[in-house]
């Protein structure tokens, strides 16, 4: 039997791969969630990049949590070299476009609740 070759992003590997929950994605309320979702923003991250932003030593788990909480957040894996010469695969984290919808819709609401907490608290 022959080993289908990699999804990447260009063939739709991330939408292919994708599992959408179909749920409201309803925030974080961890730091480190938080610090990884500011990462996943800007661009797709490795396990390891992962572990180092978000400060854990269990990116996996930080993603089941983000998963969990309504958010695809598809895990690629991409072939490289590992320190031995040996080609192993290692997962890359992204979000999709819907996850980018769905965490930024969060992150204005997050921001407007906070400056009506703040002005309310200056006109009492």
């Amino acid at each position: 039997m022959k080993t289908p070759a990699p999804m990447t992003r260009a063939s739709g590997g991330l939408a292919a791969r994708s599992h959408d929950t179909g749920r409201r994605f309803d925030g974080v309320d961890s730091p480190r969630a938080l610090r990884a979702l500011h990462a996943l923003l800007v661009s797709p991250r490795p396990r390891e990049a992962i572990d180092r932003i978000a400060g854990c030593s269990n990116g996996p788990d930080l993603v089941a949590d983000l998963r969990a909480r309504g958010l695809d957040v598809p895990c690629e894996r991409t072939p490289i070299i590992d320190r031995d010469g040996h080609e192993v695969r290692r997962g890359v984290y992204a979000l999709t476009n819907r996850d980018r919808a769905r965490v930024r819709a969060w992150l204005r609401e997050r921001e407007r609740a906070a400056s009506v907490a703040c002005c309310a608290g200056e006109s009492a």
